[in-house]
């Protein structure tokens, strides 16, 4: 039979065992300590920890001789699984022919510099912590599976392909940010029975069906066929253009969008417009993902300027 003592433990003894656990790795652990009198610090009485273990015993708190008995049961599973948490994390998909590899690394590389550990699937290989822990193309349904069980992760970009999506289906069911390049590639979906762009378009807006309501689509307001896909976002849609006028409606009417006017990036919103940076076309999606995602401004334009001195520094980096 044991006593529960919880309500005299001393709070330095309480911190010293919490440390305890956490050097050791564990979320949930029993931990033995040898003391005269729990409510003083270990230090005054040459107190001491003497094991740390992962199969704590909870039948003294459940069932004390003496003291009050404590849920502990639901406590440790209100700590594991906090009720306003269904577990996401942010996730971007990349779907697309024209430079989406290129753009799944960007948009990894500006969440890395917010401070989110990320991690990357994409033709490049698998990316961890922007370090690349696998060269062979990994935009796949089991790469992107072993990105989703690493629990270390705060964040997961994915590249999907065309064909990734027909034969294998996305890894993920929902995400934060889908962007959409164009509706391309038909000559290479014969054996799908694919053979225009409309079909392709079919296949795409797989990546805007799964956006989430508080997640917005990107799309490329230069192709036709990939705005049109905007009806299909449960969330915002923010649209990118290589000049103004593809985006103009959209903005005039509260809508986000970022487009170029001669050499520089714009992002507007109804009457608001703000010039980002010198730059061109093809940074425009990576930079409308990373405005759907609301990284800062300033990081963004800092970030998109350092990334490609850093890729050249060492190809193994994103």
């Amino acid at each position: 039979l044991a006593d529960d003592v919880t309500d005299e433990v001393h709070p330095e003894v309480a911190a010293a065992v919490i440390l305890a656990a956490r050097v050791v790795g564990l979320d949930v652990a029993g931990v033995d300590i040898v003391a005269e009198d729990i409510s003083r610090p270990l230090e005054e009485q040459r107190g001491a920890i003497v094991e740390v273990n992962a199969g704590p015993g909870l039948l003294m708190h459940l069932k004390p001789a003496k003291g009050r008995p404590r849920p502990v049961g639901q406590d440790i599973v209100d700590s594991l699984f906090p009720k306003d948490d269904d577990g996401r994390i942010p996730i971007v998909g990349i779907a697309g022919t024209r430079g989406t590899s290129l753009i799944a690394r960007l948009v990894t590389w500006l969440i890395h510099l917010s401070g989110k550990s990320v991690g990357l699937a994409c033709r490049d290989g698998l990316f961890l912590d922007c370090r690349r822990a696998d060269k062979n193309d990994c935009a796949n349904w089991a790469a992107g599976q072993r990105l989703l069980i690493n629990k270390s992760l705060e964040a997961a970009v994915f590249e999907n392909g065309a064909e990734v999506i027909l034969s294998q289906g996305v890894a993920y069911d929902r995400c934060l940010v889908g962007v959409v390049t164009d509706v391309e590639g038909a000559d290479t979906l014969g054996h799908y029975d694919i053979h225009d762009a409309e079909q392709v378009y079919q296949v795409l807006r797989t990546q805007v069906d799964i956006v989430l309501p508080e997640g917005a689509a990107v799309l490329n307001a230069d192709d036709e066929l990939v705005s049109e896909m905007a009806k299909y976002c449960d969330g915002e849609v923010i649209f990118y253009a290589s000049e103004p006028g593809p985006v103009a409606k959209h903005v005039e009417t509260g809508g986000r969008a970022v487009f170029l006017r001669g050499r520089y990036v714009f992002i507007a919103q109804g009457k608001r417009e703000e010039r980002l940076m010198e730059g061109h076309a093809g940074m425009l999606p990576t930079i409308a993902a990373a405005l759907a995602l609301g990284l800062d401004a300033g990081l963004v334009r800092n970030g998109m300027e350092y990334f490609e001195f850093e890729a050249k520094r060492s190809m193994e980096c994103i």
